[in-house]
């Protein structure tokens, strides 16, 4: 992952485009860091609050964890690996519960799922953790590596209302986006409590599974999170952890690389072709 992959545009969905595409995921990495990628979403008011009060049963993380899981890793497959066919079907499925997302009187800050602004700040989430995830797998990325990973995650928002004009113009924009947003993160209490509760300690989970996955569960997330998510939280971390879980991502990348590359993305291509087949059948896709 640190060779040049330059590419010429290519239509979207071809093998040409796809093929570059394909190494920007990687399923254990998603599976391990989805939790921390979570909090960076919710730090911002607007996105906590509409999801501690939406109204949307089928689709909260409270109830149906696995559920959640799959839908969320399901549209970051149909972002990247998807064709236009795909994505359209997809925005529009998730349109049906977005719209249900929306600020009431009682709201401490208004929100609306449909803000595209919101949406940059949950594709730049996403980013910048698929950034973080490739680095601690693979090692310094190079810079045309990094400048298509850029520009190709704009599709984490566009997939949705972002218009593909709001994305940062290139790396050093972006950072900049970024350290301001950065200094604007907040959580109330209650939302603090629901991150803490239901993605750091698994509370939506049997007592089984809490108590063999909550502790690797909270390394992990810790281990993903920026320092500022962390202080936010209360996340306690120093040197020696960070030493062994950079060891530990190292090592998972050195495994991934020479296995097959379905396992690297797996589930990502699962669930694709599982949601091709589900709108084939004229099933539901979240």
């Amino acid at each position: 992952m640190t060779r040049s992959t330059r590419t010429t545009p290519a239509p979207d969905g071809s093998d040409a485009s796809l093929a570059p595409r394909r190494r920007y995921l990687a399923g254990p990495a998603a599976l391990l860091g989805g939790g921390a990628n979570v909090i960076m979403q919710l730090s911002t008011a607007p996105v906590g609050r509409g999801v501690v009060e939406s109204t949307v049963d089928s689709g909260r993380y409270s109830l149906h964890p696995r559920k959640r899981g799959r839908t969320t890793l399901t549209y970051l497959a149909v972002a990247i690996l998807g064709d236009d066919e795909d994505r359209a079907a997809y925005r529009a499925a998730a349109d049906t519960s977005h719209r249900h997302v929306r600020s009431g009187p009682d709201s401490p800050v208004e929100y609306n799922a449909f803000d595209p602004r919101l949406q940059l700040w949950v594709a730049a989430c996403i980013y910048r953790g698929a950034l973080d995830s490739l680095t601690y797998l693979c090692g310094r990325l190079d810079d045309d590596f990094a400048d298509e990973l850029d520009r190709e995650s704009r599709r984490f928002g566009t997939t949705l209302q972002m218009r593909p004009e709001m994305w940062p113009s290139d790396r050093a924009a972006f950072a900049e986006y970024w350290d301001v947003r950065l200094a604007e993160i907040c959580v109330d209490d209650e939302v603090r409590s629901y991150l803490l509760d239901q993605v750091v300690d698994l509370a939506p989970y049997t007592r089984r599974e809490r108590l063999a996955l909550r502790r690797v569960n909270r390394f992990f997330t810790t281990g993903f999170l920026p320092q500022q998510f962390r202080d936010l939280l209360g996340l306690s971390w120093g040197p020696r952890r960070q030493r062994i879980f950079e060891l530990i991502m190292r090592a998972i990348g050195v495994v991934l690389r020479v296995l097959p590359e379905r396992v690297r993305l797996y589930p990502f291509e699962t669930y694709l072709h599982d949601m091709r087949r589900r709108r084939a059948l004229g099933k539901p896709l979240v």
